[in-house]
């Protein structure tokens, strides 16, 4: 039977035991509040050592990287500058290429060769760190060499710049002379042909087979000798002091030039279409000479045979021996139309020329021997003209008439503008501004007359 106690007596040890409890998480708390304030300050005092020794290696790491990079731009300077040293050195190389320079040959490539030793020895002592430079000293040292190779860059430059100057004059000479040697031999070419020339083409010709190619060739025979005897001219007005600009205003009145040279074109076109005037007519405008009357393929070979006689014959010869033939007429009448009395007056000083070509003579000046010669292509070219089987017509163009390329063609390479200058067809209409050569015609076929072209921006009258 299990005593039972008294209340007050349990109530004794439950006391005891909170007491007991009380007690230890009293003691607890205190060691914990004391090793937590210890470790607090423990570590707080470790943590600012840390934070000196991290600054202090900090510091120390920013001035080793600043020095490393200072290095290495010490060392990509002087890599660069080794660079251009190279470079000045193969261009000195390719310079003693031309002419050959073998001691300059030579030096350059020991050049080449000291430099690639010199950046060489600088990548083993890199590898092996062993680099012991002053970053700023090596730096403008770089910069005194790489300016110094430049400086022999130019240098090379320069010099190769002066002998291409040098070969362009000698071959600019070399040019010049043969361009003087081929004026010289074209002169010799335009002197024979403005001779009697050779025209072995109509050595064999028959009238049956004649075409308008034997035409144009023997047209394009008289043309030369008809630009030879306007530049002639040209030349004796210059040197009696004309006015050539008044001169050409009085033959084309408004007529404008792109260039002062093609004024020569006036010239021509004065003295072409006088001697080509009255070119429709059997008789070539001869009026003393009456009508002869044969059939028309008599008439056509009798032309014909003219043309073959007349055509390498020296006109003085001819001249000598029959002064009172047509052509001898033709000559005397063609002479009064192109060489006035004043013209020839002021040329020459006197009327010697007139007196002797008006009493069927022959002067014997270059003037009017030139002139012969013209005067006999274009009598030749008109017999051999009666002497086809279709018509042979010559047509002028009038000034202002649009341009046509069937009918006509351009004696040069690009129109003018009314002011004068160069201009694009395409900003304006091509006018005639006046007929240099005349045109032809042989039956339906069509041989371009020769115009000198102006441009208008708006249409004219035709």
């Amino acid at each position: 039977m299990e005593t039972v106690k008294p209340k007050s007596a349990l109530n004794n040890n439950r006391s005891k035991k909170l007491a007991k409890t009380f007690q230890k998480v009293i003691s607890l708390r205190s060691a914990t509040k004391l090793a937590s304030n210890n470790g607090i300050c423990m570590l707080n005092s470790h943590l600012k050592v840390k934070e000196d020794l991290f600054s202090d290696h900090q510091t120390k790491t920013h001035q080793g990287n600043r020095k490393n990079r200072a290095v290495m731009e010490a060392l990509i300077a002087r890599l660069f500058a080794g660079v251009t040293t190279i470079k000045a050195a193969y261009a000195e190389l390719q310079m003693a290429q031309h002419p050959y320079n073998n001691e300059s040959i030579q030096a350059a490539d020991q050049a080449v060769v000291d430099e690639l030793r010199a950046i060489s020895e600088f990548k083993r002592r890199f590898l092996k760190k062993e680099l012991d430079l002053s970053p700023q000293v090596t730096i403008m040292l770089a910069e005194i060499q790489e300016q110094q190779s430049l400086m022999k860059t130019y240098e090379i430059t320069i010099k190769r710049l002066e002998a291409e100057v040098d070969f362009k004059d000698s071959n600019i000479s070399s040019l010049r002379k043969h361009l003087d040697d081929c004026v010289s031999f074209n002169k010799t070419l335009e002197k024979k042909l403005n001779s009697s020339g050779s025209l072995s083409l109509f050595d064999n010709l028959t009238r049956s087979a004649l075409s308008p190619t034997h035409f144009v060739h023997f047209l394009h025979h008289a043309l030369r000798s008809v630009r030879s005897f306007s530049k002639l001219m040209m030349a004796e007005m210059e040197s009696a002091h004309w006015d050539l600009e008044a001169a050409v205003k009085f033959i084309h009145p408004n007529a404008v030039f792109a260039k002062p040279t093609h004024q020569s074109f006036a010239f021509e076109s004065f003295v072409c279409i006088t001697m080509f005037e009255g070119f429709n007519n059997p008789n070539f405008s001869v009026q003393e000479d009456p009508p002869q009357k044969h059939s028309l393929q008599q008439g056509q070979s009798l032309y014909f045979d003219k043309f073959k006689m007349l055509k390498s014959l020296n006109p003085k010869q001819y001249l000598t021996h029959n002064r009172n033939s047509s052509f001898s007429k033709f000559l005397k009448s063609k002479y009064l139309q192109v060489v006035h009395a004043k013209m020839e007056c002021s040329l020459f000083g006197n009327l010697n020329q007139r007196k002797v070509v008006n009493s069927g003579g022959y002067p014997d000046s270059a003037f009017f021997i030139a002139f012969a010669e013209m005067a006999k292509r274009v009598w030749t070219l008109h017999c051999l003209a009666l002497s086809f089987h279709d018509d042979v017509t010559v047509f002028q163009v009038k000034k202002n008439t649009r341009f046509s390329e069937v009918y006509m063609e351009s004696v040069t390479e690009e129109p003018v503008s009314a002011s004068g200058e160069s201009s694009d067809s395409n900003h304006g209409e091509l006018r005639v501004g006046f007929t240099v050569v005349p045109g032809f015609k042989i039956g339906k076929t069509v041989i371009q007359s020769q115009v000198y072209l102006s441009l208008v921006g708006s249409p004219a009258s035709s």
